[in-house]
């Protein structure tokens, strides 16, 4: 629109509002009506509709005179309106006592949160860390060490915990009691006040009214919180916690709550759970089935190892000494109500299904007296008749760790140099992750690192990542020679990326100093695939700066608060 046009239109508009705006609102062109009057002419055109007030003006004018009047009457609209009673101020934050984080420290958080590296031109990860994948061991550290976030880094953190699950237990613990404030005045936060982040503004487990009036007019996942709480300081109390209600509570509450008393499982619980066998919802029932079966001392467990010993005993009249099994030919009532489900999935017969439930379920105390006092190793090593090996051997994988005893899961993991289809009690790698979980730390690294000098590292992500971080030696040498080997071969570090991964993450910060000869571009030759040893230089490069920072992130949370 021309402003030599527009202008004085505005200004005699400007007059003849002036002058009526005390009435504006009593009016049938007033406040609304005009407001509605210019709506429409503005949706119709102006060479259909013409509001009333610029009636008379030349045609060509009126697109700008009605504009100019739309921004006036939006001016008077908002000058006119009347400010609403002000909302009570929310409560202060509480106090957080825990120690403020190093400057340092504080400066690296800033940086985690602010997201991952950028990627390279070409389109790879770069030798760059990738920032993203370290906030969680970032957080990990600073609350071992018992500090606080900024209150500045609050909203950041709680995003970032909104954004990714696995962050949200750390970043909860580390925004804490201020965070819990902060996440109650924007819904986009909401989730900080569910479940494990509800620990934070938990009363103290030795404060019996406070814990009592949270128990019974808390919300859900502050009483599943609360539970676990008190349940690691005294689980008798606990208990009697979840009993005091328990027949009052909906089934699938009282799944979760029943999952709380894996935390200092003992005999002492043995009466409430087995009373809970008879409970109406089948998934309880199960639980409980499950939860006795790992006390192998219960009632339970010796009515599972009566019937397992039924079904597998020893042919002393075979030439060698063989195991045989018999499986069972109903699932009756009793079965049932001890937790075997009867119907099995699909593909599964149902006889070996009710077997593999049965051994899973009886302690395995109960198999050396029945072999003639054989140990595990030697039960393992047995032959099993009529290709019943397999199915024996997977129950009791899991026997082993339901009840986590590390004597059966080393003879079932068999020795690290034994191809892994040929071992002695499983061919699975999800099996064997799982039974190293049952092992002492040290000797998990020791296992896996001896897996990895005698098969490589191609059958070994899953192993990996039951390993205590960092991964203690002669695990760590293991993967860098591994990663080595593989350099060498001429292959892509993209084949090993998983790996590379686990070891940007898990190798002790002091490996960069063995990796550092790695990290030069090696020459091309012709027996490698093209460009495979600029990518791997790239890889390993990556690789040690991320351990370098690691370090550094760890040196700066050791640091004096200024």
């Amino acid at each position: 629109m021309e402003t030599d046009t527009t202008i004085p239109t505005a200004c005699a508009l400007l007059t003849e509002d002036g002058t009526r705006g005390h009435d504006a609102g009593t009016d049938g062109g007033g406040e609304d009506g005009g407001w509605e009057e210019l709506v429409t002419s503005a949706l119709l055109g102006t060479d259909r509709r013409v509001p009333a007030r610029l009636a008379g003006l030349p045609g060509g004018d009126l697109p700008g005179a009605l504009l100019d009047a739309a921004a006036l009457h939006t001016v008077r609209r908002r000058a006119g309106l009347r400010p609403g009673p002000a909302a009570p101020p929310p409560e202060p934050a509480p106090e957080d006592h825990r120690r403020p984080l190093p400057g340092a420290a504080r400066r690296r958080l800033d940086q985690l949160l602010a997201g991952r590296a950028a990627p390279s031109p070409a389109g790879r990860r770069g030798a760059a860390p990738d920032l993203a994948e370290l906030l969680p061991q970032w957080l990990a550290l600073a609350n071992e060490r018992g500090y606080k976030a900024p209150a500045a880094t609050l909203p950041a953190l709680l995003d970032a915990a909104r954004a990714r699950t696995d962050l949200r237990p750390q970043a909860l613990l580390l925004a804490g009691p201020r965070g819990l404030w902060l996440a109650r005045l924007n819904p986009e936060w909401r989730f900080a006040l569910r479940g494990a982040g509800a620990g934070s503004s938990l009363p103290d487990p030795g404060d019996r009214e406070g814990v009592r009036a949270l128990w019974d007019e808390g919300l859900f996942a502050e009483r599943v919180a609360l539970l676990g709480a008190v349940r690691t300081e005294d689980p008798a109390a606990g208990l009697a916690l979840l009993a005091s209600t328990w027949s009052a509570e909906r089934a699938e509450d009282r799944l979760m709550f029943l999952d709380s008393l894996r935390t200092g499982l003992s005999g002492a619980d043995e009466e409430f759970l087995e009373e809970a066998l008879g409970d109406r919802s089948r998934n309880v029932r199960a639980t409980a089935a499950e939860l006795l079966s790992a006390l192998p001392a219960s009632a339970l467990a010796g009515r599972m190892a009566g019937r397992a010993v039924t079904c597998v005993g020893l042919d002393r009249t075979a030439e060698s000494p063989t195991i045989t099994v018999e499986a069972p030919h109903e699932c009756d009532s009793a079965m049932q109500r001890d937790g075997l489900a009867a119907t099995p999935p699909a593909g599964r017969g149902e006889r070996s299904w009710w077997l593999g439930q049965l051994i899973e379920a009886a302690p395995l105390s109960c198999w050396p007296p029945r072999f003639g006092g054989r140990g595990p190793e030697e039960i393992v090593a047995l032959p099993v008749a009529d290709d019943w090996q397999a199915e024996l051997h997977a129950a009791w994988c899991r026997a082993a760790v339901r009840q986590r005893d590390a004597a059966w899961s080393r003879a079932l993991l068999g020795s690290p140099a034994t191809p892994p289809a040929t071992g002695p009690g499983t061919s699975s790698l999800a099996e064997r992750a799982q039974l190293l979980s049952t092992l002492p730390p040290e000797e998990r690294a020791r296992w896996v690192g001896s897996f990895i000098a005698a098969h490589g590292l191609s059958e070994a992500f899953q192993l990996l990542g039951v390993c205590e971080v960092p991964w203690a030696e002669p695990l760590g040498g293991a993967v860098i020679d591994a990663l080595d080997i593989a350099r060498e071969a001429g292959s892509y570090p993209w084949s090993f990326s998983g790996v590379m991964g686990l070891a940007e993450r898990c190798l002790a910060p002091e490996a960069s100093r063995q990796l550092e000869s790695l990290t030069a571009r090696p020459e091309e030759v012709e027996d490698i695939s093209p460009g495979a040893g600029g990518y791997w230089s790239e890889a390993f490069q990556r690789l040690v700066s991320t351990l370098r920072l690691r370090e550094a992130m760890r040196a700066e949370l050791t640091e004096p608060a200024r």
